[in-house]
């Protein structure tokens, strides 16, 4: 990693604590680790700049005000099972549970979206 990479993602820390510490309870508190894991997906996916950092800082708190955390681990779960091939990655794919919590994560990330980005 280079120094400038570190820089962000040390940032992007920071970020994190400062706008979780007053809103914790107002959004669903998620904990930290998977806000900062949502963040550094973000960045990979929308560029490592200060100005992204921010941006992803924000879905993150979007989509944390408007999906409980517990629907957002089941929407998480049933993307990364659903990679599995044969019968059990199957079921992910098709089941209709899976798909509405997958659904409430995608409409979550689409305000974020729109708020943020």
């Amino acid at each position: 990693m280079t120094v400038g990479v570190v820089r962000v993602l040390c940032s992007a820390l920071v970020a994190l604590g400062v706008t979780t510490s007053g809103h914790a309870a107002s959004v669903n508190d998620y904990p930290t680790s998977v806000r900062a894991d949502y963040v550094f997906a973000c960045m990979k996916a929308n560029g490592e700049t200060q100005h992204v950092l921010e941006q992803c800082s924000c879905s993150v708190d979007v989509v944390a005000s408007v999906l409980p955390y517990e629907r957002y681990v089941t929407a998480e779960t049933v993307l990364s099972m659903a990679q599995v091939r044969g019968n059990l990655g199957g079921e992910f794919r098709s089941s209709e549970q899976a798909k509405s919590a997958v659904d409430d994560l995608r409409r979550a990330q689409a305000e974020a979206e729109v708020r943020c980005f």
